[in-house]
């Protein structure tokens, strides 16, 4: 079975570690594409480590195919990482890509802007935050139960 299709279910099923091993597989096959970037940069999303995200997720989009998901999970990584005029240029561009049918892209970015309107810093509200997966490889922010 082709590895980034297995990668991508892996992904699903929230088995982040086994994913970049699918995704390594792939890339050995066919070499390091767009989608494999993506599939590496949403694992190790998955996984917190946000460094690695975020270059894996900037190789991705430079390719001209990249998906709105893409995109939006860059935007949320520069977002938690503290890099808000980005995110929300990178939020923007997703959610245009989309087409504005997306509206977890739509619900990010409007948090993202909210965020920017937040004149004074309040460290309860960004403890209320919580980076989460909502379907196929897609990131969001959402405010944690109490």
């Amino acid at each position: 079975m082709d590895g980034l299709i297995v990668g991508n279910r892996l992904l699903e099923a929230k088995q982040y570690e086994l994913a970049l091993d699918a995704f390594t597989r792939a890339a050995a096959d066919q070499g390091m594409t767009g989608e494999i970037y993506a599939g590496i940069g949403a694992a190790n999303l998955g996984l917190g480590r946000l460094g690695q995200a975020e270059k894996q997720l900037r190789k991705a989009i430079e390719f001209d195919n990249a998906a709105p998901e893409t995109w939006n999970n860059l935007g949320m990584v520069l977002l938690d990482t503290g890099k808000l005029p980005e995110a929300i240029e990178i939020l923007r561009r997703a959610f245009a890509l989309s087409n504005g049918e997306n509206d977890e892209i739509r619900d990010n970015l409007r948090l993202a802007l909210a965020m920017q309107s937040e004149t004074v810093y309040d460290p309860e509200i960004e403890k209320e935050l919580d980076l989460v997966r909502s379907g196929q490889s897609l990131y969001r922010l959402r405010q944690m139960e109490p």
